[in-house]
């Protein structure tokens, strides 16, 4: 009993010492959401440009490559989209301190 006591009291006063922390949440907040903005326009530039190059390219091999640069790149982003919902989530569900105060959903 006495064990469960002083192992989770260091935990509680951790909590309270990254919400209270001034300004780091919203820090974090606003570091997420600018990295999100900047993915979503390197999948717009990337995309953009593939689709010219595409329609210059003659070989089939060429525009098959293409193809899949572009998919890639439509997977990487959402994944970046996906990333900062599922923490909040399963930060909540396991109490992991920043999922309380610091808001990573990127809209």
């Amino acid at each position: 009993m006495v064990l469960t006591v002083v192992a989770v009291d260091p935990v509680a006063a951790q909590e309270s010492t990254v919400c209270a922390a001034e300004r780091l949440p919203e820090m974090i907040s606003g570091f997420f959401q600018l990295t999100t903005a900047v993915g979503l326009m390197g999948l717009v530039v990337v995309w953009q440009a593939d689709s010219l190059i595409e329609l210059f390219t003659m070989r089939r091999e060429q525009r098959e490559g293409l193809k899949r640069h572009k998919r890639t790149a439509l997977r990487s982003t959402v994944i970046l989209l996906v990333l900062g919902p599922l923490y909040t989530v399963a930060g909540s569900v396991m109490n992991l301190p920043l999922a309380e105060c610091v808001d990573l959903v990127p809209w």
